[in-house]
């Protein structure tokens, strides 16, 4: 897609951090015998897209920004796609669109304004960010990795510099409906058929509230689900797995869940549907739909 590539270290600054920015891929495998979690992107596809654009490998590490975009100085000319949440970008302080190849020259500064739309952005360069890779990924991570979210003086390294470069920018384009969509496609968890008919009936027609407990770890929902389960040994968990809490507080494990749990696992969302709930926030809703 763009010629004349001269590999080299440069620096991404960050002038401000925003809400929640880290640096993730699509996740740490091959370590849960250890109780250490998957981490990565929490929506794949819209950093997909990203990655797509710039035709970087689809494992290639991103910014991943949590409601409140960042303000970044570049010391490097290079190219950069935005995808997923809606942030009002800039660049320069000119409004620039998601989901396209965009030319970055040195010393140009992209922030960010008001949301629009969605919760989670994510910002691709060329290449790939290059921070340090810890057990195959790049993901950050509090206890794995040095530093696990980014902070106001940090300088993040990438190394595809483009000497030269095509003129027509490229873009793709994106299902945007998604970010809107309350509709949580799920498969039935372990523990499941141990609810009575009534419980599932509700779990599976309900509409139900993010609650103000939700992160990278967990979202949390606010409708209860009466519980007349037994605790279950403590068993494998999964990024999207639903539990079903004593209290009777339903929790969808995200990318930096545990490896284990005891609660019942009474649902388990599909790779899909994990993109939706990422994109969600306090007091929006969702429903579950059987597959």
């Amino acid at each position: 897609m763009f010629t004349n590539w001269k590999v080299r270290l440069f620096m991404i600054k960050i002038l401000k951090p925003g809400f929640y920015s880290t640096i993730q891929d699509a996740g740490r495998f091959g370590f849960q015998a250890y109780g250490v979690p998957y981490s990565g992107v929490m929506d794949i596809y819209a950093a997909s897209m990203a990655n797509m654009v710039l035709g970087n490998d689809e494992n290639a590490a991103v910014m991943e920004m949590t409601m409140t975009g960042p303000t970044l100085q570049f010391d490097c000319e290079t190219i950069i796609c935005l995808s997923g949440a809606d942030m009002s970008p800039m660049l320069n302080n000119v409004p620039i669109q998601n989901n396209r190849a965009i030319h970055v020259a040195k010393n140009a500064v992209l922030s960010f304004g008001k949301l629009k739309n969605g919760f989670r952005g994510y910002l691709s360069v060329s290449g790939g960010f290059k921070t340090d890779s810890v057990m195959g990924s790049r993901s950050m991570f509090k206890g794995v990795t040095e530093q696990y979210f980014i902070a106001k003086g940090d300088e993040i390294p990438i190394d595809n510099y483009i000497e030269a470069l095509v003129k027509k920018n490229a873009s793709i384009k994106m299902n945007y409906k998604y970010l809107q969509s309350k509709n949580i496609e799920v498969f039935k968890g372990p523990e499941f058929d141990k609810l009575s008919k009534n419980q599932q009936h509700i779990l599976l027609t309900q509409e139900f509230s993010i609650s103000k407990d939700n992160n990278r770890m967990a979202y949390q929902l606010e409708q209860p689900l009466e519980n007349t389960l037994d605790a279950i040994i403590t068993s494998l968990v999964l990024p999207g797995t639903v539990q079903l809490t004593p209290s009777g507080k339903l929790i969808v494990l995200m990318r930096d869940c545990q490896t284990t749990g005891g609660y019942p696992r009474v649902l388990q969302l599909k790779e899909s549907a994990m993109n939706i709930m990422a994109q969600k926030f306090m007091g929006n809703k969702v429903s579950f739909k059987l597959v």
